[in-house]
């Protein structure tokens, strides 16, 4: 023990900093593997904790490099957490590229049944036909469209019930179009599903734009803190004696105040780049399923 470089936190003090991060990463290693136990033996929780537990690793070994390189325990459980949750904090919205696959697949569906009821068949037989080769995104839904239609339900009630499975205001307006005739079997179908698909065709570029400059913006932000992280790890290793007040206990708290602040400027920041979803102007009916 004598041998450790004399500057930092003493021996005895290491001892416990490694411990405390140790456990910190136990609880982090335990509250995701009951994450990824939620929803059953299906394949994709599997997938969704493979990568989680690649990212735990990672996050318990950037936590504990810092650790010896800098002897402070906030700086290593700070990295570590920040690791863990880098794509929470800074990465995309999982929620915003699952809506844009949806309207992407939407407007794919109802293309494709503008073009199947183009052969003049009835729209009873045209969801069937398009179901099988829809988007992943939507082909849920549709499976249960047409399930509902094989056991002889109405037209508007199964349709009423598929807007309630996909739960996106743009699906809603598809659907109200699909209600009403098949209530009223007007004329004129194709012409009100070419611009319904028109105009999905318009929000998905939107949505995309949108997308693109919160990339931008998300990457500039990821440049910003990894440099100010670099440097602030290039001190604690190069110049100790610059640094050396925070490796004390007020240091440390100093640190740890200073490591919130930026926490939740990155979580302001995220919740400003959140959008809210629209409300759907459909009623969610209560069917017995």
């Amino acid at each position: 023990m004598s041998g450790l470089p004399a500057t930092g936190l003493p021996a005895p003090e290491l001892l416990v900093a490694l411990t405390a991060t140790l456990a910190g990463a136990g609880v982090l290693l335990t509250v995701l593997g009951l994450r990824g136990r939620v929803g059953g033996p299906s394949s994709r929780p599997a997938r969704r904790w493979g990568t989680s537990g690649r990212q735990v690793l990672l996050a318990v070994g950037a936590g504990l490099l810092t650790l010896v390189l800098t002897r402070w325990v906030v700086a290593g459980l700070g990295v570590g957490f920040l690791v863990a949750g880098w794509h929470r904090l800074l990465g995309g919205s999982a929620a915003e590229q699952r809506g844009t696959a949806r309207i992407e697949a939407l407007a794919t569906w109802t293309e494709s049944l503008r073009d199947t009821i183009a052969g003049a068949i009835g729209l009873e037989q045209a969801i069937p036909a398009t179901a099988a080769t829809s988007a992943p995104a939507l082909r849920p839904a549709l499976n249960l469209l047409v399930d509902r239609l094989r056991v002889r339900e109405p037209l508007p009630e199964a349709l009423l019930r598929f807007a309630d499975d996909v739960e996106d205001p743009s699906a809603d307006v598809v659907v109200a179009a699909l209600v009403l005739n098949a209530r009223l079997r007007g004329p004129g179908l194709r012409d009100v599903l070419s611009a319904l698909a028109a105009s999905t065709r318009e929000e998905l570029d939107v949505r995309r734009r949108i997308e693109a400059s919160r990339r931008s913006i998300r990457r500039s932000v990821q440049v910003v803190l990894l440099i100010v992280l670099g440097v602030m790890g290039l001190l604690a290793v190069f110049n100790r004696d610059y640094v050396a007040p925070y490796g004390s206990v007020g240091g440390q708290f100093a640190l740890l105040l200073v490591a919130g602040l930026l926490v939740a400027g990155l979580a302001w920041l995220r919740r400003l780049a959140r959008v809210d979803p629209h409300d759907r102007f459909l009623a969610v009916r209560a069917v017995s399923r």
